[in-house]
């Protein structure tokens, strides 16, 4: 018998997520995850009248594919999947992982190859722009020791977060959206960070279960060479199966001219090194999901968390939300704001908004937790 909490995530995937109808081709890609749960979105989703096509795939075997992978083979595997994105509509992935650290140690210039040319033709170009898309981690015992926590307690906390209810969010994040849509100046300031940038024109993007599940943002991005001064991220992140701790940037004129990591310095400056747009940033997003609230190391998650923001090196969404940098990276980086973690505060135009993770301004504490949970 099927989990009913599983069948209600499903629901939410093909209703509320991508809104499939008899019109739509759907690729269900499920990685690592149980076949009884792509089995309950195949159903649900062909319950509705999509045309489902699916694909399993093992993190295990991509690991094994990447270290014989030649750049011949990348494209040949890029082609194929590229035509086959273009014959959908709507895409769904699933992406559980028994082990975070499956890609460690493998060549940097490796992951770099694949990034460039397979996932930068095959997801940024055709799937994020042209699809109806979502994408989820599936509840694993790895995932529960990441959040130090038990594996049937994790499993209770994921799906409370994943099915929140998100028509709520979708009303509360309005009046940020508009806001940010009117902004130009931001400054962040924290220990360690004093960041300025301009917003002006670029746009903004509520995200409420639409893309990511769970979820809980809204983003814009730096217009390209605005962004001056430094950031000092409080969490840890983990990266092409790396994990980077106390990172650290100067920027000057929108471009990371200084780098560091600890004892992961060097490769995380090989990252940014990926090519030119790579040091260069993509998306800052202001994240309020009442529901999380710690960094588990994994990004779907951390960068939901309430009272957080994230600052991405890299390719940028299109617009609106976008400012044109493209690059085979996104790395989103996530900050807290919570007292707790060290505090901070943002300020728009002058203007005080958020202060140690609470909005500040009236029409925006619908989002704070208290009022969203």
């Amino acid at each position: 018998m099927i989990d009913p909490r599983v069948t209600r995530l499903a629901e939410l995937l093909c209703d509320h997520s991508t809104a499939l109808g008899p019109d739509d081709r759907v690729l269900v890609h499920g990685i690592d995850v149980p076949g009884e749960a792509v089995a309950e979105v195949v159903r649900i989703a062909q319950s509705r009248g999509a045309k489902v096509m699916v694909k399993l795939y093992s993190n295990r075997i991509h690991r094994r594919l990447l270290e014989g992978m030649t750049e011949e083979g990348a494209r040949l595997v890029a082609d194929i999947e590229l035509y086959e994105m273009k014959q959908m509509t709507a895409y769904i992935s699933l992406r559980g992982s028994n082990n975070v650290a499956e890609t460690s140690g493998l060549p940097t210039e490796k992951l770099q190859m694949w990034q460039q040319l397979h996932a930068t033709p095959v997801h940024m170009e055709q799937r994020v722009p042209y699809t109806k898309w979502v994408a989820l981690r599936w509840p694993t015992p790895s995932m529960a020791q990441q959040a130090m926590m038990g594996t049937d307690a994790f499993e209770d906390f994921y799906f409370k977060v994943c099915t929140m209810d998100y028509k709520k969010m979708a009303q509360a994040v309005k009046p940020l959206e508009d806001l940010m849509n009117r902004t130009d100046h931001v400054h962040i300031k924290g220990p360690g960070t004093d960041l300025t940038f301009s917003i002006k024109d670029i746009g903004s993007k509520p995200c409420y279960g639409l893309r990511n599940i769970p979820d809980g943002e809204c983003f814009s991005c730096p217009v390209r060479d605005s962004v001056n001064g430094t950031i000092s991220f409080n969490t840890v992140s983990l990266y092409q199966g790396t994990e980077f701790k106390d990172i650290r940037y100067a920027l000057k004129d929108g471009k990371i001219i200084e780098a560091t990591a600890g004892d992961q310095t060097e490769r995380l400056n090989q990252i940014l090194d990926t090519d030119e747009g790579a040091r260069y940033i993509g998306e800052w997003s202001l994240g309020f999901n009442p529901y999380v609230l710690h960094p588990m190391k994994d990004t779907l998650f951390d960068e939901k968390i309430a009272g957080s923001f994230h600052f991405t090196p890299g390719n940028a969404y299109p617009p609106p939300g976008g400012n044109g940098n493209k690059s085979a990276i996104h790395w989103d980086t996530v900050m807290i704001q919570r007292p707790e973690y060290g505090g901070g505060e943002i300020w728009f135009d002058g203007v005080l908004i958020r202060k140690d993770g609470i909005f500040l301004l009236p029409e925006l504490s619908g989002l704070n937790p208290d009022q969203l949970a």
